[in-house]
């Protein structure tokens, strides 16, 4: 074999690494994009849901209006923090609306009434299967971002990637707070 030969082999390896690894990280970084519009697409079908939620408590509780007026803030905090495209800011505002979810639902257990009505009922499982679509959604988005980050950070991929400018994704993260049970007070 001629060294003319073996060079251009060589390029057209070296050149064909550089077109496979550019590409597959544009699909890991699709796919990450694709998973976190996935997160918001769940969340905005959670915050539709809540106005109704709180018009049937209403009926029920009306000395709770602090709680109410709670959940309506966090649901205003998270859709526009949804709007603003800000992960940090997204998670923080959804981990509140979460926490005052879980005080709505922690009101009802005083009130038989209200745990008995189909309405409330039939929002509390709608919610409750949001709240499961939304943490497939994180998943499925951790694990895009895992993917991504590891290719993007792992020799000979980091070559490839601090060359096109491409950069880790943040994890969507809970924080402890929005994990710990709410205490309702009477």
């Amino acid at each position: 074999m001629s060294p003319t030969l073996i060079v251009v082999l060589v390029l057209l390896g070296v050149v064909g690494f550089v077109v496979l690894t550019y590409n597959g990280l544009i699909s890991l970084r699709n796919r990450v994009k694709e998973a976190l519009s996935d997160i918001g697409v769940q969340q905005k079908r959670r915050h539709n849901l809540i106005p109704n939620l709180v018009e049937t408590v209403k009926g029920y509780a009306e000395h709770e209006a602090g709680t109410l007026q709670q959940v309506t803030e966090a649901r205003t905090a998270a859709m526009s923090a949804g709007e603003a495209g800000d992960l940090k800011g997204m998670q923080a505002a959804e981990n509140m609306l979460s926490g005052a979810l879980k005080s709505i639902f922690a009101l009802s257990e005083s009130y038989p009434d209200l745990k008995a009505n189909q309405n409330f009922l039939q929002l509390q499982d709608e919610l409750v299967d949001a709240e499961d679509k939304i943490q497939a959604a994180r998943r499925f988005y951790n694990n895009n971002v895992q993917s991504f980050n590891t290719k993007v950070e792992q020799f000979p991929g980091n070559l490839i990637a601090n060359a096109f400018k491409f950069e880790v994704y943040d994890f969507f993260e809970v924080e402890e707070e929005a994990q710990a049970v709410p205490e309702v007070k009477f």
